[in-house]
């Protein structure tokens, strides 16, 4: 059956924006045009725009642990991820699991079992959900275990994130306490100290075990980033090893690194909204980076409304034309990751497509989300 969707601003894959229909049959999209022979939603003048996709969402760990030692069923709290992000217009969207060699909320059971929700839960699921499998990289017990992941295509993006040194110099050089890391691990801070320590001393085996799996990721065409990069020497290791995305890199240098090599750019879109990052004067600026060139693709990090007001932000502050800055959450997350079927309105592309109104008092509403050419969300305007 024909449908289609009329606007005064359907933002088109040459970065124009005309005013048409855009006629959605069998999941995708058949034509870009006045007409359309099917039923027509008359949008007026609210953005008709590519579908938002998500590389990296980590909130999705508070529906599971709302509160520290306070735990959901895995269906339920995907259930309720899943509305959020379809009322956010994210149509894509890859959640951040985090492997890691602490117990709890990111260890070996809850890392299996959230695994196993999604792809059980996938089916039923608005909101096409993909497995980011967020991997410490001084778990190294779970290499092998990553490895058969790799290879039975149940990994959709793998990052290597090492938080272990990170977390040893804020407790001992900046006398930061452990209260985040004990809540979610259940462990007592004595017990965390002594794993965090033994877990740092693994060090010299890690670059290996790096080698190793970025080698099995390319053979199965896994896209692979690297996570909180602080020097340019880190990115351009990663990048030889064909880990081409640079996730939240630390600093300008690092950013400029990857940009020079032609790597893609992540920044936090809640760094955007906030106007700055959650880490202070130690995070760099998301929307400075943006402005010179160095972000190109923002996520929603830990809090998925950021993800679609941010372009309109990044716009009305003049850091970015809006076209510009909605590409930041759709043709480049796209390409970054292999979609080479989404990211744009074009005939013959999946219609994944995120209907919006500007108008609301400096706050961008969805008042739709189009998955695969299914209506999984919808609003007044």
């Amino acid at each position: 059956m024909k449908k289609g969707i009329a606007s005064r601003r359907v933002l088109l894959a040459d970065g124009t924006v005309g005013d048409t229909v855009v006629t959605i049959e069998d999941g995708t999209i058949s034509a870009i045009g006045a007409e359309s022979s099917g039923e027509v939603w008359d949008a007026g003048d609210a953005w008709v725009l590519p579908g938002v996709i998500d590389l990296h969402g980590d909130a999705f760990e508070r529906q599971i642990m709302p509160r520290g030692g306070v735990h959901f069923p895995l269906d339920l709290a995907l259930q309720d991820t899943d509305a959020q992000m379809l009322a956010n217009g994210i149509s894509t969207a890859y959640h951040g699991v985090t492997y890691s060699w602490e117990p709890g909320l990111r260890g070996r059971e809850s890392t299996l079992a959230v695994k196993a929700a999604i792809e059980t839960a996938r089916p039923t699921l608005g909101c096409d959900t993909r497995f980011h499998l967020r991997h410490e990289t001084h778990n190294l017990p779970a290499e092998d275990e990553v490895m058969g992941w790799l290879a039975d295509g149940t990994v959709d993006l793998l990052a290597f994130n090492d938080h272990s040194h990170m977390i040893l110099e804020r407790i001992e050089t900046k006398g930061k306490g452990t209260a985040t890391e004990t809540a979610r691990s259940g462990l007592s801070h004595d017990q965390f100290m002594a794993l965090l320590r033994e877990v740092c001393g693994r060090k010299d085996a890690v670059p290996a075990s790096i080698e190793r799996l970025s080698a099995a990721a390319l053979e199965h065409g896994v896209a692979l980033a690297s996570h909180d990069d602080r020097e340019p020497e880190a990115r351009s290791w990663y990048h030889g090893l064909g880990c081409r995305i640079a996730e939240f890199p630390m600093n300008t240098p690092t950013a400029e690194m990857a940009v020079a090599l032609g790597d893609p750019v992540i920044c936090g879109a809640p760094n955007i909204i906030r106007g700055g990052s959650h880490l202070g004067a130690e995070g760099i600026m998301a929307a400075r980076e943006v402005r010179e060139g160095r972000c190109s693709i923002l996520v929603s990090d830990y809090y998925y409304p950021a993800l679609v007001q941010a372009p309109f932000r990044l716009a009305r502050d003049g850091d970015c034309p809006f076209t510009q800055a909605w590409a930041l959450i759709s043709t480049n997350p796209a390409n970054a990751a292999g979609l080479d079927d989404r990211g744009t309105i074009a005939a013959g592309k999946r219609a994944d497509i995120t209907v919006v109104d500007e108008g609301n008092a400096g706050l961008a509403k969805v008042l739709a989300t189009v998955v695969a050419g299914r209506e999984a969300y919808r609003t007044a305007a």
